[in-house]
């Protein structure tokens, strides 16, 4: 592939690091993780914002999360159509072969994907409703969502309601994959919403019984 570059210097030099000091301090940890395979209990579906740090926001380990990133942390619903799938796959993968026992959604404030699909559904983003448009597409999956949250007068309001639409969307879709839906009726697999804020690093919980969502 000859479009590829070197690694950045100021990369290569934090990798150095970290190779000296955390991986020498922790190397029996790594060889059993390379030798023993990964055994996550929990699958952790996040967005690809960079702000949103999953591992530390848990203070979690090497190894302890199954983790997958998209945008807006949004999970399709079921659709064997035999296209490339990402999400789905992972899914399939975490409960299927790894059989975690967990499910996270962690949707978050100031989410980029989901302001694009509210300015998209208010007809101020054209460019998302082109049909070449990846991220537009992607964001159809919240469009009944924002119809839910339409009437919320405050702008901020509105997209604080719709990114936590966003983890309930992503939840609803779950339990469209039979071998999802199949462990949680029999007590094997537990879905959980959070949504967490950035600026005050919150988290906030969805309660089901209550249908809103939680201070933790």
């Amino acid at each position: 592939m000859k479009h590829a570059q070197p690694l950045p210097a100021t990369l290569l030099q934090r990798y150095h690091g970290w190779r000296a000091t955390t991986f020498n301090a922790n190397k029996a940890w790594y060889q059993r993780l390379a030798q023993e395979g990964q055994r996550p209990r929990c699958m952790i579906i996040s967005c690809c914002d960079s702000r949103v740090h999953v591992t530390a926001l848990f203070g979690a380990e090497q190894g302890e999360f199954f983790i997958h990133r998209n945008i807006a942390a949004l999970v399709p619903p079921f659709q064997p159509d035999g296209d490339h799938h990402g999400t789905s796959a992972a899914v399939e993968y975490a409960v299927t072969a790894l059989k975690v026992s967990q499910v996270i959604v962690l949707g978050h404030s100031s989410c980029g994907g989901v302001k694009g699909c509210h300015e998209m559904c208010l007809g101020h983003a054209p460019e998302l409703e082109k049909t070449e448009s990846f991220v537009g597409r992607w964001m159809d999956l919240l469009r009944p969502g924002f119809e839910q949250v339409r009437d919320i007068a405050d702008e901020n309001a509105r997209l604080e309601a719709l990114e936590k639409k966003a983890v309930l969307v992503s939840l609803e879709n779950l339990m469209t994959f039979p071998f999802v839906a199949e462990r949680v009726m029999d007590g094997s697999l537990a879905l959980h919403g959070l949504w967490t804020d950035i600026g005050q690093g919150g988290l906030h919980i969805y309660d089901a019984k209550a249908d809103l969502f939680v201070e933790a």
